[in-house]
């Protein structure tokens, strides 16, 4: 692949495992230099940084490094995120609550602070914020993730608008159900109620959702801002 944008650096957040992984291998295999920032890098051939997404400390260092050895970044993916328990929203502790809002939805905001101003001043950017269908239809019995995805969604709808001028395109894909990373979390149950409720009868995969995420990142997403895609085996309907 020929690269036309700045540079070939891409920063993915939540890159240690699924969906993240994938799509830091997915930019590699395209020709970008990846760095992956999470609590668990893991043993990925890319550049690995820990990094917390509820401290602004913790990214902010992360991603002067990644810039540091890698240059400076042209693509931000951010996948990092917690579904939480599955419960009512009367038998959700406070606490649970806050912490699902704090990795998901202000997680979002403290990545874009951290990576967003540096492609401004450079005139160029991708960015992919990871929702969820949740975060459009409101998942049962998920009230904590549903909310901090439909806040990731609102976000990447506003930044593309705000952003519009400067060469940075933002947004959003919202998978359903994913054969991977958090879906594997869930009980036997639950992950046959995701699937069923899929018209194409199966759960996606996490190289599907690479390979959307890597033509989006890519400098041939030129006139798509503040969208959201669907991954969702026709699940949703708008």
């Amino acid at each position: 692949m020929t690269l036309t944008s700045p540079t070939d650096v891409a920063l993915v957040t939540g890159g240690g495992g699924g969906i993240g992984r994938a799509c830091a291998d997915a930019l590699a295999v395209s020709g970008y230099r990846v760095a992956v920032l999470d609590l668990h890098p893991g043993d990925a051939p890319h550049l690995g940084l820990r990094a917390d997404v509820t401290s602004t400390e913790s990214l902010q260092a992360a991603v002067a490094k990644a810039e540091a050895e890698l240059g400076p970044a042209s693509v931000l993916v951010h996948a990092a995120g917690i579904s939480g328990p599955w419960t009512s929203l009367l038998d959700l502790p406070e606490e649970t609550w806050h912490q699902v809002m704090d990795v998901n939805a202000s997680g979002t905001f403290r990545v874009c602070k951290a990576v967003l101003p540096g492609m401004v001043e450079r005139g160029y950017g991708r960015v992919v914020l990871v929702a969820s269908v949740a975060g459009k239809e409101g998942s049962a019995l998920l009230p904590a993730y549903s909310a901090a995805k439909a806040a990731v969604i609102a976000l990447a709808k506003s930044l593309g608008k705000d952003l519009a001028k400067t060469g940075v395109l933002v947004n959003a894909i919202t998978p359903a159900g994913i054969d991977a990373g958090m879906t594997h979390e869930n009980s036997a149950d639950i992950q046959a109620g995701m699937e069923a409720a899929i018209p194409l009868g199966r759960l996606g995969t996490a190289a599907e959702v690479a390979a959307l995420v890597a033509w989006m990142a890519s400098p041939a997403c030129s006139f798509s801002t503040g969208a959201v895609f669907d991954l969702s085996g026709g699940r949703s309907t708008y």
